[in-house]
């Protein structure tokens, strides 16, 4: 082989190996940093995976607010009026967290079926509706108040 044929073919496979291992490294990161949407009915139909990193939306139960005296553990019920997702969190909530409001809790589902969130958020006035929650609500029969259509 002649050695500027060898040198040319030592540099392309040199660039194939440290691009295939970049892309691999970079699909390795960004597997850990998905999680997907799912609307309460879908949890409670088995839907969503126990033990990964999910996103429940939806409204917040009215009379399901539970704090804890010792400590910032919230406990509360996100519904989308067909099926409801009991969600844990300790840290401080969204100042426009409240019952009836819409939010979407991030976190892991344990086998119990209960969210160990580790990010609530809250919608930031009266009429925006996240797109995923208003599209669970919508495929429920309700709108974003909670009024069936």
């Amino acid at each position: 082989m002649h050695p500027v044929r060898k040198q040319r073919l030592i540099l392309v496979l040199f660039i194939v190996v440290f691009s295939s291992a970049a892309i691999g490294l970079v699909a390795y990161a960004l597997r850990g940093n998905i999680n997907l949407f799912f609307p309460p009915a879908e949890v409670a139909a088995g839907k969503a995976p126990i033990g990964q990193a999910i996103r429940v939306g939806g409204m917040v139960k009215e009379g399901s607010v539970t704090r804890s005296d010792n400590s910032l553990e919230v406990y509360f019920v996100i519904t989308d009026f067909s099926a409801d997702v009991p969600v844990t969190y300790e840290g401080i909530l969204p100042d426009l967290f409240d019952e009836g409001q819409g939010a979407v809790a991030s976190g892991k589902l344990d086998a119990d079926g209960v969210l160990r969130a580790t990010e609530v958020l809250a919608k930031h006035d009266e009429n925006y509706m996240p797109p995923e929650v208003a599209d669970a609500l919508e495929k429920s029969g309700f709108d974003h108040k909670g009024v069936k259509q």
